[in-house]
């Protein structure tokens, strides 16, 4: 995926949309595939390709962690990535930026690991949600250090017992993943429950079993809250990498919010992502979505309607369903969203902020959002260096001038040329988006 051909002042005026939007976009892949793939490879006999893979900088994290215990991960070629295992091995350091990805994924890897694996990341890592994880690994026969947060550090001495471990992954489903990705490396295998409120993001889970499976793991979900893994080689192999579901999002919204159209192209009639909840979320608000040969095609008539929906196993659509639901035609309850508190930011404190900021009337309740339409105003929406809440102010600015985003840039984390797809998406080629 090409970069951002010229530099993007700060701060950007998000670009309002007069006419109806129609427009192909091509997205990368999705970040979740993306990252979900690297430590299958990594854990694998043989080599393991990405194809199309998210080049971002989560999953840029993702690779170098990899890297920096040994693996090759060749990402010279944007569009095949190439993996070639070897012994995983200490000492290292491992930033993970922001990445709840790599704050998750790669500590049980590091388990496996010959030697000690540090982990530090940004601020706010720092307060991520990590001490189920920790607890489930210490069980499992890892020796950890770790206080309040980060930083920790893992001791491998280049196996993992494994066995059985209760864990409450209710905070964050990618500490259950975590878990799962390594366990066929672990001598015993593993049996995890998760004991604890619902977990979030079930089909993020439904997608680190089938990938699983597609590499070869013998795993068993079929009863409630309990995984089964057995121990055994993966296998390296091919994976063609999906367009991003979650990126997708806003692109699909602007149908909605300006009456157009808009087609995301290779868009997998099938696949491992929950497409079909987006879809319906969208239908829901008045869209007409419909997979074609030429990929996913959204219509909007223009009129957005009220959305009352439990968004907890698809919550990273939160600020974009929220932002059109303050230009919608009726109230919406978004809810299901109390775990947002523990994302990047606290996604639902700073979408009322910077919702009321641009006029909005958005209340935070025990576990999501409340918003009733009225008329909008231009204005600063901080972002807080997260790219859905970014996202989420673009969308606003499809309806309202004079949406200023004091930083665009950080949604450089999973999708780079953002700036530059959305202008393109609204004015047409050559366009670079709106600045001071």
């Amino acid at each position: 995926m090409p970069h951002l051909t010229a530099p993007v002042s700060l701060p950007w005026i998000a670009p309002t949309a007069s006419a109806p939007v129609t427009a192909t976009v091509r997205l990368p892949g999705s970040k979740s595939m993306t990252a979900r793939a690297l430590v299958l490879g990594a854990l694998s006999l043989g080599a393991t390709t990405l194809r199309g893979p998210l080049r971002a900088r989560d999953t840029e994290l993702m690779a170098a962690g990899l890297r920096a215990m040994g693996c090759h991960v060749s990402t010279s070629d944007e569009n095949l990535w190439v993996l070639r295992p070897r012994p995983l091995r200490g000492p290292a350091r491992i930033d993970v930026g922001t990445a709840g990805t790599v704050l998750r994924f790669l500590p049980p890897v590091a388990g496996l690991a010959d030697g000690a694996v540090t982990f530090d990341g940004d601020e706010r890592s720092r307060t991520r949600p990590v001490a189920p994880l920790i607890g489930a690994l210490r069980t499992l026969g890892a020796r950890v250090d770790h206080g309040a947060g980060l930083p920790l550090t893992v001791h491998g001495i280049g196996r993992v017992t494994g066995g059985a471990a209760t864990i409450d992954a209710s905070a964050s489903s990618q500490m259950l993943s975590g878990l799962l990705l390594a366990a066929p490396e672990f001598d015993r295998g593993l049996i995890v429950r998760h004991a604890g409120p619902p977990l979030p993001r079930a089909p993020h889970l439904r997608m680190t079993v089938q990938m699983l499976r597609a590499a070869g793991a013998g795993i068993d979900d079929s009863r409630p809250d309990m995984w089964v893994v057995e121990p055994g080689r993966l296998n390296g192999r091919a994976w063609d990498i999906e367009p991003d579901l979650l990126g997708a999002a806003p692109f699909l919204a602007a149908a909605l919010v300006t009456g157009g159209t808009v087609t995301v192209a290779g868009w997998p009639r099938s696949g491992i992502q929950a497409g079909h909840r987006l879809l319906d979320l969208l239908r829901q608000m008045g869209g007409s979505p419909s997979v074609t040969r030429q990929g996913l095609v959204v219509r909007g008539t223009g009129t957005v309607r009220g959305l009352t929906a439990d968004l907890a196993d698809v919550a990273e659509l939160a600020p974009v369903l929220a932002a059109l639901a303050t230009v919608a035609d009726s109230p919406s309850h978004l809810h299901g969203l109390a775990h947002l508190g523990a994302h990047e930011t606290d996604r639902l404190a700073a979408l009322v902020e910077g919702l009321t900021g641009l006029g909005a009337d958005i209340a935070q309740d025990h576990d999501g959002l409340r918003i009733r339409p009225r008329p909008l105003r231009g204005g600063t929406f901080a972002t807080r260096d997260d790219h859905r809440l970014a996202q989420a102010a673009a969308v606003v600015g499809l309806a309202v001038g004079g949406v200023r985003l004091d930083d665009v840039t950080c949604t450089a984390k999973t999708l780079p040329d953002f700036p530059r797809l959305w202008s393109t998406m609204v004015h047409g080629p050559g366009s670079v988006g709106g600045q001071d």
